[in-house]
Order: C-alpha cells, then sequence, then structure tokens
C-alpha cells in the first residue's frame, strides 16, 4: 500500500491536511447530530451505495446496527421503494438522497422528490438532511478517491 497510513492505498488525507479535515470531521459530526441516528444512517449507507464507498458502507453499517437498525432493511436498503420496511419519512428522505447523489443523471427527479421532503420534514430538517447528504458524499469522494479502507482490526493497529 502506498502512503503512511495502513488504511488507505493512495494517500492518507487525514496526516497530509490534518487542519483541514479536523475541521471537516467536526462539522460532519455536527451535522450528522441533526438527524435522527437510524435515519441518518439509512441516507449514509444509501449515498455510499450508490457512491461504491466500501469504507463508508462498512463504518455506517456498523453505526446502523449500533443505533438499532435490522439487518433486513441494511439488505434491502438499495430496493427500498420495492420493500415494505420503510415509513413513508425514511422513504422521502432516501429519494431526497438519491436525488441529490446522482445530480449528474439530471434534474428530473428532484422536483419529486423535493415535494416528498416538504410533506415529510419541517424547513430546518430539509436543510440539515441536505447538509447530511452533502457531507457523506465528500467522504465518499475521499474515501473512493484514495482508496480508503479499515475494518476494525486495522483501525486499532493504526
Amino acid at each position: 500500500m502506498k502512503g503512511t497510513d495502513p488504511m488507505t492505498r493512495k494517500l492518507d488525507f487525514m496526516a497530509a491536511a490534518p487542519a483541514a479535515m479536523q475541521r471537516w470531521l467536526a462539522t460532519s459530526m455536527e451535522l450528522h447530530a441533526g438527524i435522527e441516528p437510524q435515519l441518518a444512517a439509512l441516507v449514509q449507507m444509501r449515498s455510499s451505495q450508490i457512491n461504491g464507498c466500501a469504507y463508508c458502507l462498512n463504518m455506517h453499517a456498523k453505526e446502523a446496527r449500533k443505533a438499532g437498525e435490522t439487518q433486513q432493511r441494511l439488505d434491502v436498503l438499495a430496493g427500498w421503494r420495492d420493500a415494505p420496511l420503510f415509513s413513508d419519512r425514511e422513504r422521502a428522505a432516501l429519494a431526497w438522497t438519491e436525488a441529490l447523489t446522482q445530480l449528474s443523471g439530471g434534474h428530473g427527479g428532484l422536483d419529486a422528490a423535493h415535494a416528498g421532503l416538504a410533506e415529510h420534514f419541517s424547513p430546518e430538517e430539509q436543510v440539515k438532511l441536505t447538509l447530511l447528504v452533502n457531507v457523506i458524499n465528500g467522504w465518499n469522494r475521499l474515501c473512493v478517491g484514495f482508496e480508503a479502507w479499515a475494518d476494525e482490526p486495522a483501525r486499532r493497529a493504526a
């Protein structure tokens, strides 16, 4: 593996820009705290599925289970539209997450996703959820871009 961190293949972004990454981490934690834990985990998992971020999928699956999420719901998350396991509020959040995560595919579904969002979330919650989607997409890009991976033994060893 390249870099100084055994958990990254290209670059240890935390060591390369520690002040910026500490601010990013603090911002991430603050925004994560603004949404109920199970919903935050579902949003982070869905964005990470779309972006193919193994690091974030691994981490947020553990967080989701710790927050009380069932393995069944995590298993079918990619097919949430067809699974009767998600509330209307969760569906609205997942549709919004997908619409924002896939902006390059056009803005066709953005209005419908926002309509569902507005029905189930206050204006403040809409902003907090949107910021959370932005943060997880940022982490996905860092981890995918620098090929980050960490399982628990590697984290403890580092």
